[in-house]
């Protein structure tokens, strides 16, 4: 089982970036996917997450309307989609997959992560 989280980099105040977490080993579709990241001296903190039940999508009030996060089940790749994005999200983040299928914001009921992918936000 592996989730390779990919796309970080630098982007500008305002800019966009994408995110992608891409599965092996197992079929993501049949589990919620969520989105963490780690500021350095900061913890760990939940972003995101999209069920795989209803497909329906969860967001810190942080991201909330900023962010997307979406899936695509062929690809065995869930995506997060970060816009307007802040020198505050400047992060390390990591996808991670939930036990079941329905989404929690609490990092230990997470069985799978990958390795983060750093995003920084600057000019």
């Amino acid at each position: 089982v592996q989730l390779q989280a990919s796309g970080g980099g630098l982007v500008q105040p305002g800019g966009s970036r994408r995110l992608s977490c891409a599965a092996s080993g197992f079929t993501p579709g049949y589990y919620a996917i969520g989105w963490f990241r780690q500021a350095p001296g900061k913890e760990r903190e939940w972003v995101s997450c999209i069920s795989s039940s209803d497909g329906r999508t969860y967001y810190a009030d942080s991201v909330k309307g900023r962010f997307t996060i979406s899936r695509h089940n062929a690809k065995n790749t869930v995506y997060l989609q970060m816009n307007s994005l802040k020198p505050e999200d400047t992060a390390e983040y990591y996808c991670a997959a939930e036990g079941s299928s329905w989404c929690t914001t609490r990092e230990y009921e997470y069985a799978y992560w990958g390795q983060g992918t750093q995003v920084t936000v600057s000019s």
